[in-house]
């Protein structure tokens, strides 16, 4: 039932007139008459007597009547607090780069729910083949990705940003040079890296490949902390993200090393599927995202 049709018998029945009810809504007659005869088919049922150009409410349409005004009431109140609505609530999922999680959540998320504590957050470490199987079937609402850029008209790209990555070590590995070593030579070295399979793990490993090499970690844990730290101490060396070392290195308590002919595009991408609509919770969570983890 169309509530256009309600508000318009409204109109017709307390002025008694199809014309001055047209006036009053800004219709011409003949659209208001459609919309009364739309009702009244609808209804089955005859809502005004018609006699010598005069408006009488029948029967039926008094108790009519009486519904729509409860109705037009109950949509006021209803726009009202919608519009009035103060607090954003309601739960978001979110897959992402595990790397990622730290950098999201350490400093500024008692803000975030300072300002909205209607919102629960499910966070999803996954790789990026999973957090497309999540968001494709509807089991995350967005996605942060750390991998190769992302063309694919069936997603929305909130934002996005192209991220330095490289290999790291602590600052009595290879001491006296500038940095810049063969990735042949480099491989052989320990290293501690994220799990097989994980984002920029994944390109490290399939560029590796391309050149008929391979490294054998002496460890893979998710914790990018655990290996930096791992890494300060001289236990190995690895591959990580700019963001995730950067402190460290303008410390001086790791550094760069330059793998001499390697070289990996790694691109952060926050993603939702196009069909997917957008709540207040999903826009806040969104926004919180993108002002945490782009500049």
């Amino acid at each position: 039932m169309d509530i256009k049709n309600l508000i318009t018998f409204i109109y017709v029945a307390e002025l008694n007139s199809f014309t001055r009810a047209a006036e009053k809504l800004g219709y011409s007659q003949s659209t208001v008459s459609f919309q009364i005869k739309q009702l009244e088919t609808e209804l089955k049922s005859q809502l005004f007597e018609r006699i010598n150009h005069t408006v009488v409410l029948t029967e039926t349409g008094r108790e009519v009547l009486q519904y729509a005004h409860q109705i037009n009431e109950l949509t006021k109140e209803l726009k009202e607090s919608m519009q009035n609505e103060r607090e954003v609530a309601g739960h978001v999922r979110l897959a992402m780069a595990d790397s990622l999680c730290d950098s999201l959540l350490r400093e500024r998320f008692h803000t975030f729910r300072e300002q909205y504590p209607g919102i629960t957050l499910k966070i999803i470490a996954a790789g990026t083949e999973e957090m497309f199987r999540l968001v494709n079937h509807n089991e995350v609402d967005a996605i942060l990705t750390l991998d190769n850029h992302v063309y694919n008209t069936e997603y929305v790209i909130v934002k996005e940003e192209k991220v330095g990555v490289h290999f790291v070590a602590g600052m009595d590995f290879l001491p006296g040079g500038d940095g810049t070593v063969s990735i042949q030579d480099l491989i052989g070295a320990p290293f501690i890296l994220t799990e097989k399979g994980m984002s920029y793990r994944r390109l490290m490993d399939e560029k590796l490949a391309e050149m008929s090499l391979e490294v054998h970690p002496i460890l893979e844990i998710g914790s990018t902390d655990l290996i930096c730290n791992l890494v300060e101490q001289g236990v190995g060396i690895s591959f990580l993200p700019d963001y995730v070392t950067g402190k460290e290195v303008e410390a001086g308590r790791m550094k760069y090393l330059k793998a001499e002919g390697f070289e990996i595009e790694v691109w952060k991408q926050l993603l939702y599927h196009r069909d997917k609509w957008i709540s207040p919770q999903m826009e806040s969570v969104l926004k919180y995202c993108v002002s945490r983890e782009f500049h």
